[in-house]
């Protein structure tokens, strides 16, 4: 009776592994804020083994989460929210400088260098179905460059 129970917990678990988008994030961190500053980035890279996308973000560090796009607009750039971001299966998503990134509006305090900032991430896949990605992000300077430091693997999760 053992043996049939345990076949069957592991068809179980592995059928619900299945369902998830199996989102994985890496190499995120969040751009530090001057003194009064309230809004800042977020960027990171985004992978999914299935077609998901990015409907939104939450973090305590902010009331006000949102996925924006930087892009030329006659001759302009520009920085605009975005209701979702496309992560097709198989192909890394990058949130960077200039580009799709995500947006920390009315922050509550300065972000400093060396501070963790915390994210959920929500992505939906084609069936409807939520998943959530918690991600932590260190906090780079200012000037900090949009390559992650080697000892900053502690940005990266998988979910």
């Amino acid at each position: 009776m053992k043996t049939i129970a345990y076949i069957a917990l592991t068809a179980a678990a592995l059928l619900a592994a299945g369902a998830h988008a199996q989102v994985t994030v890496k190499d995120a961190w969040v751009r530090a804020t001057v003194p009064q500053q309230q809004a800042t980035g977020a960027f990171m890279q985004i992978n999914a083994a299935k077609d998901t996308k990015l409907v939104s973000a939450t973090s305590p560090v902010t009331p006000v989460v949102e996925v924006h796009e930087m892009a030329m607009q006659d001759s302009v750039m520009r920085m605009r929210q975005v209701p979702a971001l496309d992560v097709p299966a198989g192909k890394t998503v990058e949130l960077k400088p200039g580009g799709y990134h995500v947006m920390l509006l009315d922050l509550k305090q300065q972000v400093k260098e060396g501070d963790t900032v915390p994210l959920t991430l929500v992505f939906e896949g084609k069936d409807g179905k939520r998943e959530s990605v918690e991600v932590k992000a260190p906090v780079r300077a200012l000037n900090g460059s949009a390559q992650p430091a080697q000892s900053m693997g502690h940005g990266d999760h998988k979910h």
